[in-house]
């Protein structure tokens, strides 16, 4: 694909573009797959067509990628951290240079809006940057021990590092993924989901072409069965898994049998916590950046919007009119702000969440049904109105469950001490917010939502200088920021003897 297909991007719409090209990539090139025997379709979700078909990779496959992940991690790991950073920053800048095509094909697979999708981008390529920075500074510690003897430690590489990406940040998790593993100097294979196979290939076409040692990342496609052989594989040293927590459960199972480390980071049903002191104009805007995001396909989205029950009718009021206004339609359009869902099954079961909310008193205030845009060439396309969901409470499935859908469910409450508790009452604990204008509550609050991540008057935004990650059920380990670097390698201990062996024997 690369550059062919990428050079078609500026004159590509909705519905015209048809992927051929192997989508395996090891050994620093594009692979074949063995054989076609359980290919999957691959849909565009704006118009419900079969764009390319996913070929999963077996056994076999799966070794190949490891064992050149590995020849390539013996040369990589060797090099000084500011060679490394040359390599990665190399990639950053293509990134930069190609980002309106990357996003462009990431937007037909994966059916956001071309807004978001070029955003997704921009972070892609500052993770790497970010990352490259930090490849020199990793250091260790020097100890000095009784008669002249000392100690000093070794940040090291793990090895080879397996990622596994979800399908509503494709090529942004991918990034996230393999930056700090790249600059601890490991190598990685990554396999993304099936339903979004297409963009992370020209991830490892960019690093080849940046100067990476073949091998150094690779992508494998595949379903569970791919996953599985990956978790269980004897030459790979960690596991980084998003995605939800059924999954994580298992990855972290089938890790524990070779003892590799982990990072998981699973789904959310995070909390915004709406005060009546509230800048009201920033809360709404909030509660919007909270819920709509990718379609409300966003693992750490707001979507129990708690609101102070003197400013509900104006919150809900304002609320309405915005999600009304929310352009739906050609996700390549620059003018849309909601594409479509990523498939025919995601879309009825989100649907369904709304229906099953309606049946246990919830009232529906906007949206929450199927939009047929104008384009008769998108009348295939998973499309749905954002929802806005009033008189919840929290022992609704729309308000206990992770719908993963453009849906808002909004709770009042009256007192800070109450809602705090019921914030945290869910097995989740991946992010939350507060909107106050009120500094000791703020932080009052913050300190006690049970949650990886809090927003203070803002929802949704990703900066990678700062870690993200989860409590309780959302998963550990993090991504982003400089914490990363542990998790991606190991620290080893020297210690020096410079004088006589005291023995006891």
């Amino acid at each position: 694909m690369s550059q062919s297909l990428l050079d078609t991007m500026p004159g590509a719409s909705t519905g015209t573009v048809v992927v051929t090209d192997h989508l395996n990539f090891w050994g620093g090139k594009r692979v074949k797959p063995r054989d076609d025997k359980n290919a999957e379709p691959v849909f565009e979700p704006a118009t419900g067509r079969v764009l390319c078909q996913m070929i999963p990779c077996g056994a076999e496959e799966v070794d190949e990628a490891i064992q050149s992940a590995h020849a390539a991690y013996l040369k990589w790991s060797k090099l000084a951290g500011m060679e490394r950073a040359r390599v990665m920053l190399e990639a950053a800048r293509i990134i930069r240079e190609r980002r309106d095509n990357i996003a462009k094909l990431e937007v037909i697979n994966n059916g956001k809006s071309i807004t978001e999708a070029q955003v997704d981008i921009d972070i892609a390529w500052q993770c790497i940057e970010y990352y490259a920075g930090m490849a020199a500074t990793l250091s260790g510690q020097h100890v000095q021990l009784p008669g002249g003897a000392f100690a000093y430690t070794r940040r090291e590489p793990l090895g080879v590092c397996v990622g596994i990406g979800a399908w509503n940040y494709p090529f942004q998790i991918a990034s996230w993924k393999a930056a700090p593993a790249l600059a601890c100097g490991n190598a990685m294979v990554f396999k993304p989901s099936p339903m979004t196979p297409v963009t992370v290939v020209l991830l490892a076409e960019i690093f080849k072409e940046a100067g990476a040692p073949d091998g150094l990342f690779n992508v494998v496609q595949g379903g569970a069965e791919t996953g599985t052989l990956l978790c269980h594989h004897p030459m790979v040293a960690k596991v980084s898994f998003t995605g939800s927590v059924p999954t994580g459960k298992k990855v972290m199972e089938m890790s524990a049998k070779g003892v590799k480390p982990v990072t998981l980071e699973l789904g959310g049903k995070s909390p915004l916590i709406i005060f009546e002191d509230c800048e009201l104009e920033n809360a709404v805007k909030g509660a919007l950046m909270a819920n709509f995001l990718t379609q409300g396909q966003v693992c750490c989205n707001g979507t129990r919007v708690f609101v102070q029950r003197k400013i509900m009718p104006k919150f809900l009021e304002e609320v309405v009119k915005r999600v009304k206004a929310i352009p739906i339609g050609d996700p390549l359009l620059e003018g849309t702000r909601m594409g479509a869902l990523i498939s025919k099954p995601q879309f009825e079961k989100v649907l369904g969440f709304v229906d099953e909310a309606k049946s246990q008193g919830a009232k529906v205030l906007c949206g929450g049904v199927p939009f047929t845009p104008s384009d008769p060439k998108l009348k295939g396309g998973y499309f749905m109105s954002p929802c806005v969901l009033d008189d919840c409470r929290d022992d609704m499935t729309c308000v206990k469950e992770e719908i993963f859908g453009p849906v808002m469910s909004v709770l009042p409450f009256d007192t800070e001490e109450e809602v705090l508790k019921r914030a945290n009452d869910t097995t989740f604990g991946l992010a939350s917010g507060v909107f106050t204008r009120d500094i000791s509550r703020a932080h009052r609050v913050a300190e006690n939502l049970e949650a990886g991540t809090v927003f203070i008057n803002n929802y949704n935004i990703s900066p990678v200088e700062v870690p993200f990650g989860g409590y309780k059920m959302s998963g550990f380990g993090r991504e982003n920021g400089q914490v990363t670097i542990e998790y991606y390698s190991q620290l080893k201990t020297v210690v020096v003897e410079m004088g006589d062996v005291e023995s006891l024997f």
